[in-house]
C-alpha cells in the first residue's frame, strides 16, 4: 500500500531528499528508516539511495535529484536535503553548488568528538544543522539551529509482562546451558571500546553472590578483536563461571526486540558513542539500566530511577552500581516500568519524525 502511494507522487511534490549512501546496515540507517516509516506520512519524501530500504519504491538517484532540484517546487520553495553523514554533505554540497540545485541543505549530527578541518567546512555549508543530543551539540563549532533526540519505535521495542518467563523462553543460549531465573546483558560489538571486559570482571566479581541471574554478551566479534575475546573467555573459565556468563555471537537483527524484552538489566559501557540507541531500546522493553557517561546517556537515564549512569571505564562504579541493582529484584522491576514510561513519553520514534518534520518545514 505505502508503495503503491508514494508511487503517485510526482516530481512538483516531493519536498525532502534523504541522503542514503552506506551500502552496509548501520545505526545511522536503522535510524533514518525508522524514522521514514512515519515521517513519510508527514512530508511527500524520497531517500537518496536503494540500500536497505524495505519500500524500494521511495529510492531516488543522485542524477534524478540533480535533474528534479533545477527548479524549486511548483509553489516557488526550495526542496530540503539532509544528511546524517559527512559524504551525504559533500553530495549535498555538490548538488546545490555544482548542479545548481534549488535546495536547503540540513546536517544531523550525533558525533561527540573534535571534528576535522574539512567537516567543519562542510558543515558551515549546512543551512541548518541539528544536534541529536546536547552533549554533541557541544562539539559543534557553532550553537545547532535546533535539538532533537533519536527515538525507538516504541510497538517494537515492548516490555514483556512477565521478565522471567520472557527469559525462560528466549532461546539464545544452548539447550545445555543453564539459565538460571533472571538474563542480565551487554549487546553490541564485542571490543575493549564498548567496556564489555567492565561487564565481564564486574560480573566474575558479583555473581557468586547473585545466583538467579545469568549474563550475555550478545554482538559479533571481528577478528582483530578474537584476543580480546578469548582472554575475557579463559578469565570467565578460571573463575568458574562459564555456565553463568555466556558469550551469544551476533544474533539476528530481527531477534533483537525479543533478546531486550527478556532482559531484566542492560548494561552499556562504551568509553565512547554518538548518541547510543541501545540504553532508549532497553528502556523501552522494561529493562532496568546501568550506562557510562558516553552518547546521551547522562540525558536520558534518570539516577537511581531508570538505572544507573557511572564514569566512563570505572570498573569500581561499574561493580557498586551493579551490586546495587542485582541487590534488590523489586527495585529493579521498578526502574524497568520507569524507563518504559520514560521512553514513551519522551523519545518515541514517532516524536522524533514529528518534531524533525516540523522542523524542516520552517527552512523553506
Amino acid at each position: 500500500m505505502d508503495a503503491m502511494v508514494s508511487h503517485k507522487i510526482s516530481d512538483n511534490e516531493i519536498e525532502l531528499i534523504i541522503g542514503n549512501s552506506k551500502r552496509n546496515f548501520s545505526g545511522i540507517t536503522s535510524t533514518m528508516l525508522q524514522v521514514v516509516s512515519y515521517q513519510k506520512e508527514m512530508i511527500p519524501l524520497r531517500i537518496m539511495g536503494k540500500h536497505n530500504l524495505t519500500d524500494p519504491s521511495l529510492a531516488i538517484s543522485f542524477w534524478q535529484v540533480a535533474k528534479m532540484c533545477r527548479r524549486p517546487l511548483k509553489n516557488g520553495k526550495y526542496r530540503i536535503f539532509h544528511a546524517r553523514r559527512v559524504d551525504e554533505m559533500i553530495q549535498g554540497v555538490l548538488l546545490k553548488y555544482l548542479f545548481s540545485a534549488k535546495i536547503k541543505l540540513v546536517f544531523s549530527s550525533a558525533a561527540q568528538r573534535r571534528r576535522a578541518k574539512f567537516t567543519c567546512w562542510l558543515t558551515r555549508q549546512m543551512d541548518a544543522v541539528i544536534a541529536m543530543c546536547n552533549a554533541s551539540a557541544n562539539y559543534l563549532e557553532t550553537p545547532p539551529n535546533a535539538v532533537i533526540y533519536h527515538g525507538v519505535n516504541i510497538n517494537t521495542y515492548k516490555a514483556s509482562a512477565d521478565k522471567q518467563a520472557a527469559w525462560q523462553s528466549l532461546d539464545v543460549l544452548k539447550p545445555t546451558q543453564k539459565k538460571g531465573k533472571y538474563g542480565i546483558a551487554i549487546l553490541g560489538r564485542v571490543r575493549e571500546q564498548k567496556g564489555v571486559h567492565l561487564f565481564v570482571q564486574s560480573c566474575i566479581s558479583l555473581l557468586a553472590n547473585y545466583p538467579d541471574y545469568t549474563a550475555v554478551i550478545v554482538g559479533s566479534t571481528a577478528a582483530k578483536h578474537k584476543k580480546f575475546e578469548q582472554e575475557l573467555c579463559d578469565n570467565i573459565k578460571a573463575a568458574g563461571l562459564s555456565e553463568r556468563i555466556i558469550f551469544v555471537g551476533e544474533q539476528h537483527f530481527s531477534d533483537i526486540p525479543k533478546i531486550f524484552s527478556s532482559l531484566s538489566l542492560v548494561v552499556a559501557l562504551s568509553r565512547n558513542e554518538g548518541f547510543g540507541l541501545t540504553v532508549l531500546e532497553a528502556m523501552s522493553s522494561g529493562a532496568a539500566v546501568l550506562a557510562s557517561e558516553a552518547g546521551a546517556w547522562p540525558e536520558i537515564v534518570r539516577q537511581g530511577i531508570d538505572g544507573y549512569v557511572v564514569p566512563i571505564n570505572d570498573l569500581a562504579a561499574v561493580k557498586e552500581k551493579m551490586a546495587l541493582l542485582l541487590n534488590d529484584e523489586a527495585k529493579l522491576i521498578e526502574m524497568g516500568k520507569a524507563g518504559r514510561q520514560r521512553v514513551e513519553t519522551l523519545y518515541s520514534v514517532e516524536r522524533e519524525a514529528k518534531e524533525l518534520t516540523e522542523f524542516l518545514k520552517t527552512l523553506v
